[in-house]
């Protein structure tokens, strides 16, 4: 395994770290058993880094429960994350803790983080409830020791963010088929450059560049190598110096040991001009597909109503460049769609056509956002996200008492 240095702390970190939100499941929850082979093997192949969540069902407490019985707790770093929704009170920040301290079988979390942060009005609100107070607090007394953010949103508010508290590190959303998408490379190198480490989510965009890619890229990657297309994508992040970690959901002990491989023999800048002729072809096969003409270059933003007008049309393109249910759910996480507030969807567009006059592109803004919500918004999403939001709920109420 390669390992990269935490500016931050000094902490050696696993170039690849093990993602908690897809565990294996079972009839009755998370299979520990198969989870168990997957953290095992992670531990052998050199990742020393764990991610889970207050809202992931179940992951908490199984990983909990085999870090402790394998007495791998002070072999690893833990990171978790404050569910932000669940705060209305300063006591709430405790409460909830608390129970992932309970949960994981420890008096300490290495890596705190405020889990999918999306506006700097949103830590206005964690501030107005004394969150800067309590971190500091679980600082001193070394319950915490790092602490940063998750973001899914506009990357203009996730550069404001950045300079809004002395952030550890931050997680964003980043791979080569989107590399303008939410913070983007725009944000990648500027939290770097802060001193912060960058922790990279969703970089096989759900899976969908290992399985799933148009024709044109499949041609171009076999082509060139008997690389997977999975290897490709861990590649391109693993090349960046700005990436301090790559942090994926794998299903098995065999996936983890493949992709730890490749970590361990990607060094920093060792990508080829010839190799990146390849991914040009790669991310050309994807853009055949896009509907909207748009390159995230964010001229367009802010959006004086709020919406994430780059965000949903990188989620539309992606609906037919790499399928429905990953487009939805890029459009959903992007626009803030499982929220219970306004969100940042085309349907916030007034179309008051300051966008227009500033992109390069010459897209016709307004008229598109009115296609994409068409399209991404049918008359059933807003019931259908409150049927989500509700069981999300209430596994959480469930995995509260436990």
């Amino acid at each position: 395994m390669r390992y990269n240095i935490d500016p931050k702390s000094g902490n050696k970190l696993s170039a690849l770290g093990l993602g908690g939100m897809r565990f294996p499941r079972g009839i009755s929850g998370t299979d520990i058993s198969k989870t168990e082979q997957i953290v095992l093997s992670a531990v052998e192949n050199g990742v020393n880094y764990f991610d889970t969540a207050f809202i992931y069902p179940g992951s908490e407490t199984v990983l909990g429960e085999i870090l402790h019985k394998n007495n791998l707790r002070e072999s690893v770093y833990i990171a978790t994350k404050l569910p932000l929704g669940k705060c209305g009170t300063y006591a709430d920040f405790d409460r909830l803790f608390n129970i992932q301290l309970e949960r994981l079988q420890t008096d300490y979390i290495d890596y705190y983080l405020m889990h999918n942060m999306p506006t700097v009005a949103e830590w206005n609100r964690l501030k107005a409830l004394g969150i800067e107070d309590w971190l500091a607090e679980k600082r001193s007394s070394g319950a915490v020791r790092q602490i940063g953010f998750s973001f899914h949103g506009i990357q203009s508010e996730f550069l404001a963010l950045l300079e809004e508290y002395p952030w550890d590190f931050t997680y964003i959303q980043y791979n080569y088929a989107d590399e303008n998408y939410q913070a983007g490379r725009k944000g990648l190198e500027k939290a770097a450059a802060m001193g912060m480490s960058v922790i990279i989510m969703e970089p096989l965009l759900g899976g969908k560049l290992a399985s799933g890619l148009p024709k044109g890229a499949i041609r171009a990657f076999s082509e060139s190598s008997s690389a997977t297309p999975a290897a490709w994508a861990f590649r391109w992040l693993f090349d960046q110096p700005q990436v301090t970690m790559v942090l994926s959901g794998m299903a098995s002990a065999e996936l983890l040991r493949q992709n730890a491989e490749v970590a361990e023999n990607t060094a920093v800048n060792s990508i080829t001009e010839q190799e990146r002729e390849v991914y040009a072809k790669a991310i050309a096969a994807f853009k055949e597909a896009y509907k909207i003409p748009c390159t995230g270059c964010n001229y367009c933003m802010p959006c004086p109503a709020g919406a994430n007008i780059p965000g949903v049309f990188a989620a539309y393109n992606m609906r037919y460049a790499a399928g429905y249910i990953t487009g939805m759910t890029q459009y959903v996480t992007g626009t803030g769609g499982m929220s219970d507030g306004k969100g940042s969807s085309g349907k916030n567009c007034v179309q008051c056509g300051k966008c227009e006059k500033h992109c390069p592109q010459g897209i016709a803004i307004a008229d598109e956002l009115r296609k994409v919500t068409r399209k991404m918004e049918p008359f059933w999403f807003p019931a259908a996200a409150g049927i989500v939001r509700g069981v999300m709920n209430g596994q959480r109420k469930k995995d509260e008492k436990k």
